[in-house]
This record gives structure tokens, sequence and C-alpha cells, in this order.
């Protein structure tokens, strides 16, 4: 499944998704995981209320299951959601290659029903994950718990 990161310096979640200069998106499984592309953005992203700004970003990740960010506002939320892309918020700034190495570790378990839901993005799910819901939620990535 893809995953999408939203960051300032390409190197950490540490970036409100509307005001993120970049998207970094990330193939997982598994076996391993493998940088795909990363979405710059221009400069004027930190204009409240410039709805505009955020259809490019929904673009670049609409084949993405999840997008891990620091903070997401409503409107943003809802249209991701929208998008079928599971929105997960980190407490704090978290380097990309370690939020990938606890997810790989999860995904090898017994991934909860949320993130089998979201590896299962784009295929028909069983009918035992229809009745999950979409809304953003704080994870731990270690275990996958929801917090």
């Amino acid at each position: 499944m893809k995953i999408a990161f939203a960051t300032q310096d390409q190197q950490r979640v540490d970036a409100h998704f509307g005001w993120a200069k970049h998207l970094a998106v990330y193939e997982i499984d598994a076996d391993g995981y493998t940088f795909v592309q990363d979405f710059g953005f221009g400069e004027d992203l930190a204009e409240d209320g410039n709805e505009d700004k955020l259809s490019p970003k929904l673009d670049a990740i609409k084949d993405c299951a999840i997008v891990y960010v620091a903070a997401i506002g409503g409107s943003a939320a809802a249209r991701v959601v929208a998008n079928k892309i599971h929105p997960i918020k980190v407490s704090q700034p978290e380097v990309i290659l370690d939020v990938l190495d606890k997810l790989q570790v999860v995904l090898k378990g017994t991934p909860p029903p949320w993130l089998r839901k979201a590896v299962l993005k784009g295929r028909e799910a069983p009918a035992a994950f229809d009745d999950e819901d979409d809304t953003t939620v704080a994870v731990n990535t270690t275990t996958g718990a929801k917090a």
C-alpha cells in the first residue's frame, strides 16, 4: 500500500497537511518499503481558508491508503476521508523511516481492523471490515493501537 507523509524537511512527519511543503510517498508491505515520490508544493501555503491549496495535495496522494500529518484542519480531514485516505496525526515530529519501520512490524503481525482496511484500499474489502469508521485518530505506530 502507499503511504504519504506531510513534511517540511523531507525527513520527518512535521507538517500540518495544508501547510506541508512536501508530501513524501512510500510503498510499504510486510516485507519492506520503498520511496516512491516526493511532491513539492509552493511557498504560499500558510493562508488559512485557502481551500485551493488542498486540491493539488489530494490529487498527489489519491492512491495512498494513509497520510501521516502533524496536524490537519477539519475541512481538509473531511476531504481526505472522502477520498478514502486514512489520516493519522502524530503527537510530535517523527522520523519517516522510523514510522515505516514500526508500521512494517505491525504489518508482519496481526494488524488492527482499521489498518487491514487501509491495506485493502483499492480492493473489495471483506464484509467484516465494512462497518469500520474512517475518522482521524492518533495511533501508536509501535503497536498499531488507536490512542
